[in-house]
């Protein structure tokens, strides 16, 4: 992992997962099957940006742990779907059989159902503020994220939109939804978790949006250049599915340099805020760098 990354940032982030992960109960089955994609590893991307978003405006980490876990539970939910043969139809995730090869489809599906709900069970019972106002708010942007205005109005999109040529707005509007929704919001609910003002919340906003851009675009460069063995997932999955990519639209080096674009105009924004954003900035820096 690069240096730049946060790594006790994840650490703390995988100590609060184990902590809240509910205990082993009759079913077993559908613990065991969460618990599998759960815990497969991962970065905890989500979960260190709200950890960070909080800490660069004086938080700590400690204060935001439930929601930083709930922001993870989101994730694997959609990873857990996403892979499914009636969608993307992957066998690997972070180098691991994917849910419904180990556990068939049917108690894969659940098991994503199973996570997304509880995200917002441990927000409501475990996240604490000192404005009961802000958990709400937290839990509606969350919500909003990874709803049909979110996630999976942006795959619905992508679904769509295989083997067809589709506009640049097309491909950002995926983007922006489909993964864009939930970094924006991971960054934006550790910000409301610790107090942020309005033009605060509005930085970081316009950070995480720029941040979420490049992480995708990213993504969609790996697929064409990666290795499987380094990226834990099987790579050239969107060409043999049609999927509009941005290298796709712009070529390999286009695409590269609209993620370091967006790179920069998220570290741009980040000087802007009275706190201290050079973790969020490394974070920015880690997402363009990858193996890249």
């Amino acid at each position: 992992m690069s240096a730049k990354y946060p790594e006790g940032t994840r650490l703390f982030v995988e100590d609060r997962l184990k902590r809240y992960f509910p205990e082993m109960r009759y079913p077993e089955v559908i613990y065991q099957a969460m618990h599998h994609s759960l815990f497969s590893g991962g970065k905890r991307f989500r979960g260190v940006l709200v950890v960070e978003a909080a800490r660069t405006l004086g938080q700590e980490p400690d204060y935001v742990g439930a929601t930083a876990c709930a922001v993870e539970y989101i994730h694997t939910y959609s990873l857990i779907h996403d892979d499914l043969p009636s969608i993307d139809n992957d066998d690997l995730r972070r180098g691991q059989p994917t849910c419904h090869v180990v556990f068939g489809e049917d108690i894969a599906i659940l098991a994503g159902d199973a996570l997304y709900s509880e995200a917002f069970n441990i927000i409501s019972s475990e996240q604490k503020a000192d404005d009961p106002s802000k958990i709400i708010q937290v839990i509606r942007e969350l919500a909003a994220a990874s709803g049909a205005a979110g996630m999976v109005g942006g795959q619905v999109v992508d679904l769509m939109s295989e083997g067809k040529e589709i506009n640049t707005r097309t491909l950002e509007f995926i983007h922006e939804k489909k993964t864009g929704e939930l970094i924006r919001a991971s960054v934006r609910a550790g910000a409301i978790l610790a107090g942020a003002s309005l033009r605060e919340l509005e930085l970081l906003t316009a950070y995480a949006k720029c941040l979420g851009l490049a992480f995708q675009i990213t993504d969609d460069v790996l697929d064409v250049i990666g290795d499987t063995a380094v990226l834990g997932k099987a790579t050239g999955s969107d060409e043999s599915r049609g999927k509009a990519t941005y290298p796709g639209l712009f070529g390999i080096e286009g695409a590269k340099e609209m993620a370091k674009t967006m790179t920069d105009r998220a570290k741009d924004v980040l000087r802007e805020l009275n706190g201290d954003g050079r973790v969020l900035a490394d974070l920015a820096d880690f997402v363009y760098e990858r193996e890249l």
